[in-house]
C-alpha cells in the first residue's frame, strides 16, 4: 500500500472555515492518498486507526473534532479529513474537477458558471489538488449523476475538506 510517505504533501485543511452545519454532524473521516490501479486516489479511513472507512457504513465514520485530532496527532498519518454524504443529512455535494489553476487560483469560465449558480447557497472551498472545487449545498437530487467533470452526490460518498475557501 502506498500511503502519505510516497505522494506529494497535501496542504493542512483551514479549520476556521469549515461550517458549522458540517462540524456538527457525525459524519467525519480522516483519508489518505493511495496509489490505485496505477493511479493516486483517496481513502477513506476511521479516525486514529488503520482500518479503512466506508462511506455507507456510519459505524466507521466520527465526530469532527475526533476526526480532526486523529489528522493532527498524525499517528497513524493522514492526509486530511473528510466529511461522508448521507440520507440523514440535508446536504449534496458537487465535485468540479480540472477547473481552477492550483498556483493562481483561477477558475476556468465553465467552472466560475456552476460556482455562480451555487454559491449563494452553498459552502465552496478548492480540492486538495487545487484543481478543482467543492459545493456543499442543502438540497437532494434523486440520484448521484457523474460526468468526465462533474459529479454530484447526495449519500454514498465522501468528500475531502480543506477549508481553502472560493
Amino acid at each position: 500500500m502506498n500511503t502519505e510517505s510516497s505522494t506529494p504533501r497535501v496542504k493542512p485543511p483551514i479549520i476556521e472555515n469549515i461550517p458549522g452545519q458540517l462540524a456538527e454532524r457525525p459524519q467525519w473521516v480522516c483519508w489518505r492518498l493511495e496509489e490505485r490501479d496505477d493511479k493516486m486516489t483517496k481513502v477513506p479511513y476511521m479516525p486514529g486507526t488503520e482500518r479503512r472507512a466506508s462511506s455507507t457504513d456510519l459505524m466507521t465514520w466520527t465526530t469532527f473534532s475526533e476526526a480532526l485530532a486523529a489528522y493532527e496527532a498524525g499517528e497513524p498519518p493522514y492526509c486530511g479529513i473528510g466529511f461522508v454524504f448521507c440520507s440523514a443529512d440535508p446536504f449534496v455535494g458537487i465535485d468540479v474537477d480540472d477547473c481552477r489553476n492550483p498556483k493562481t487560483g483561477e477558475i476556468s469560465q465553465w467552472g466560475q458558471k456552476i460556482i455562480d449558480a451555487f454559491s449563494a447557497e452553498g459552502y465552496v472551498e478548492a480540492s486538495p489538488t487545487g484543481t478543482g472545487i467543492h459545493i456543499i449545498l442543502e438540497g437532494t437530487v434523486e440520484e448521484s449523476v457523474k460526468t468526465p467533470n462533474v459529479e454530484i452526490y447526495a449519500q454514498r460518498r465522501f468528500f475531502t475538506i480543506t477549508g481553502e475557501k472560493i
